[in-house]
């Protein structure tokens, strides 16, 4: 499904070679196998932000990035929240490395190329393990992986209201 018949994307961040910052992934993997409403794309970014920071342009109305986030709570705490994007933009420069974008710079990176949707959520997981070593490490923390039946109940209660918000919105 293209952006164009689709008003909602379920974008999916993370490096599934690094612990718990593969958690985005893991839920669209849950996502997928999942029967979502018309109107819904769910796609696994991983660490490509370019693509992510285009997806952002391409019309959607509703953005849900899904990734760990660092925010100082106990491992597997689950956040929603809707960034302030002008600040995003203000918060660090954009460097041009595509592995690597945090989230508030590819949606910087995103709004140079076009409009970004009118509403972004973000579902964030806090993660168990932050510094990760040379060899890497597969596979989510115990406390990050109870959670994933949490946040995709998260995600799939958000879906109906965003819905209806749109239809509220476009009138139809």
């Amino acid at each position: 499904m293209e952006a164009r018949d689709s008003k909602i994307l379920i974008a999916g961040i993370g490096n599934i070679f690094n612990g718990d910052d593969g958690f985005g992934v893991e839920v669209i993997k849950k996502l997928e196998e999942r029967a979502l409403p018309d109107g819904v794309t769910v796609v696994d970014f991983g660490i490509r932000s370019f693509d992510l920071a285009f997806a952002l342009v391409d019309g959607y109305q509703v953005a849900i990035l899904v990734d760990a986030l660092q925010r100082n709570e106990p491992p597997g705490t689950l956040y929603l929240f809707e960034p302030n994007l002008e600040d995003a933009g203000q918060l660090m420069p954009v460097t041009l490395e595509g592995h690597g974008l945090h989230p508030a710079q590819v949606l910087k990176l995103a709004n140079l190329y076009g409009t970004l949707p009118k509403k972004i959520l973000v579902v964030g997981c806090e993660p168990a393990v932050t510094t990760f070593s040379d060899e890497g490490q597969i596979g989510l923390s115990p406390s990050v992986q109870a959670n994933l039946p949490e946040a995709i109940g998260l995600i799939e209660t958000l879906i109906p209201k965003l819905q209806q918000e749109l239809t509220a919105v476009n009138g139809r």
